[in-house]
């Protein structure tokens, strides 16, 4: 075996830019799923990736997803099986589709031009998550073109839809699990917490996101005519939203809390050793302080506490020049990330009802996608699985990982528990400064060198 990964590490780090540019290559296909004109991109991405598993050596096929009435995005499902069947299974995950570019101005190259500059590759989806997954495949490549074979079985699902919540993935999983039985679950969709230093996290936070419509008139109005004497739904909005919270960033909605996970003392302890820091956070997001919920550490925020928070809010006039309109309806989108044991129905019931209970006289609300919504998960850190990933990390950074509950959302870990119910790993080669959902999105060349060394290693400890 040592042979076997000593080979491997050496053609991944002789096939370095080979490596880089065909990730390039990857990321120049503008995969938005959120965006219906880019469906052809969306396919093409797919097959190209089914293309590119099967030139080295994996059975590979693309699925339809949805109906005919509700159709989905294709899910690329790649394996490769050992001669041994007594070998385990890793069923490797990953999501081709990548969020809108917007706002293009400010990216310093194209979104789908992948540009280097300092040591990383920029571009829509090179952290999020395209890098990631295709480390795994090179990590596979590396032991396939040296030993001619794994010491495990590996399995890959690359899908199209996790940008827009997984709508059809569920039904998908639930369809094939025959297709999908492994023995665990390995998905790199998160963050190192420096270049040396690994996290492995036991823990996702749910997620529920609606829109809210607030009229007050049946059509704009003249505000020099009707301003004074009729509710303006913008500062209506605005007195609601500001109600949902305290001046310390405390919840403030009714019963928001009731559920929500306590951690203990040795819990307490264990996420305090996570090297974060208000400068570093300052110095990541370009805040001017930091800002949260007190009687909590950063830590404990970014993952064992709730959230509410407004992403967007517009009405009325925003063109060129003046136009002194009272507007009849103004908009806000909100999210709330969960933790483990909140019910996401229980919790946007309590959210909408407060904001109607709150809402300014004369103020009709209007709520918009609220069906479903994504519970907060926890995973298993003693399965024999997340120890693997754990040695491997250490040989691959040189540190021990540092446990992490994950602030981010990833809807399919839940259908995975359900439908497979195997133990998952969350092991994450990107950096927390990469800069996902928001221009000049970009990925370290070394973490991504480092990223395919982690992969290898892996899939030598699990065998």
């Amino acid at each position: 075996m040592t042979s076997m990964l000593d080979n491997a590490l050496r053609y991944a780090e002789a096939r370095r830019d080979l490596f880089v540019a065909q990730l390039s290559e990857y990321l120049t296909i503008p995969s938005v799923s959120a965006r219906p004109e880019h469906g052809r991109d969306i396919k093409y991405a797919a097959l190209w990736l089914a293309d590119h598993l099967r030139e080295l050596g994996l059975r590979a096929e693309v699925y339809e997803t949805g109906s005919e009435a509700d159709p989905g995005n294709p899910v690329v499902f790649a394996e490769w099986q050992h001669s041994d069947p007594r070998r385990p299974t890793l069923l490797i995950y990953g999501h081709y589709d990548v969020q809108p570019a917007d706002p293009i101005e400010e990216w310093e190259s194209g979104p789908f031009a992948p540009a280097i500059r300092d040591g990383r590759i920029y571009a829509r989806g090179a952290s999020d998550n395209k890098g990631q997954h295709m480390a795994h495949i090179k990590a596979v490549e590396s032991l396939l073109k040296t030993a001619g074979t794994l010491p495990v079985n590996v399995k890959f699902l690359i899908e199209g839809e996790e940008e827009i919540g997984g709508t059809h993935l569920g039904a998908f999983i639930a369809g094939h699990a025959d297709l999908l039985a492994c023995d665990a679950i390995v998905i790199s969709d998160s963050s190192l917490l420096s270049p040396t230093q690994p996290a492995l996290v036991y823990g996702l936070r749910g997620l529920i996101y609606f829109e809210v419509e607030a009229r007050c008139a049946a059509h704009d109005l003249h505000s020099g005519t009707y301003g004074g004497n009729v509710q303006n739904p913008l500062m209506a909005l605005a007195q609601i939203l500001a109600r949902l919270k305290d001046e310390q960033g405390r919840i403030l909605v009714p019963g928001f809390y009731d559920d929500a996970r306590t951690l203990d003392a040795d819990e307490r302890e264990a996420l305090a050793r996570a090297p974060l820091s208000e400068a570093g956070i300052i110095a990541e997001t370009g805040a001017g302080q930091v800002f949260g919920e007190p009687g909590f550490s950063i830590a404990e925020r970014m993952g064992a506490r709730p959230t509410l928070e407004v992403n967007g809010m517009w009405g009325g006039y925003i063109g060129p020049g003046a136009k002194t309109v009272l507007p009849a309806v103004a908009y806000a989108r909100i999210s709330c990330r969960l933790v483990p044991y909140q019910d996401p129905e229980k919790v946007a019931r309590a959210v909408t009802e407060y904001m109607r209970q709150v809402a300014p006289p004369a103020t009709t609300l209007t709520f918009r996608g609220l069906q479903g919504g994504s519970r907060a998960t926890l995973i298993e850190r003693d399965s024999p699985y997340m120890q693997a990933a754990a040695r491997a990390a250490k040989a691959t950074y040189g540190n021990e990982p540092v446990w992490m509950l994950e602030g981010g959302s990833i809807p399919v870990v839940n259908d995975f528990q359900a439908v497979l119910g195997k133990p998952i790993v969350l092991l994450g080669f990107g950096l927390p400064g990469d800069q996902l959902h928001a221009p000049n999105e970009r990925f370290a060349l070394a973490c991504y060198e480092k990223g395919i060394e982690a992969g290898i290693r892996l899939l030598c400890e699990c065998q």
